[in-house]
């Protein structure tokens, strides 16, 4: 794998009908409840120790993204994200993007 290339990437839709709109390494997203996602990878990582970069948009209530979420961790082959608003709700946003930086295993 190249240096500085993200492993991962991933530009999710987080309402209505959730979908995929651009994604590298990513096999699923799976909504374990409103604005709870988790990203399943395609190709695991060498370990549990990579980094991640999220961002979120596009619902004007939400201005907090958390990852790993609710107590998770990294794991080889998956992360949980979620997006929020702080101090009122866990919350759908149309635009999840998400970058992992790390080796392959």
């Amino acid at each position: 794998a190249a240096t500085g290339v993200a492993a991962v990437y991933l530009n999710y839709k987080g309402t209505s009908t959730n979908s995929i709109r651009g994604s590298f390494n990513v096999s699923s997203v799976t909504e374990n409840n409103a604005g709870d996602y988790t990203t399943n990878f395609t190709n695991s990582m060498n370990d549990a120790n990579y980094a991640v970069t999220c961002s979120q948009g596009g619902n004007a209530l939400n201005n907090e993204v958390r990852t790993p979420y609710n107590g998770t961790t990294f794991n080889t082959g998956n992360f949980r994200v979620a997006t929020l608003d702080v101090g009122v709700a866990i919350q759908d946003s149309t635009y999840v993007c998400e970058a992992v930086h790390g080796d392959l295993a």
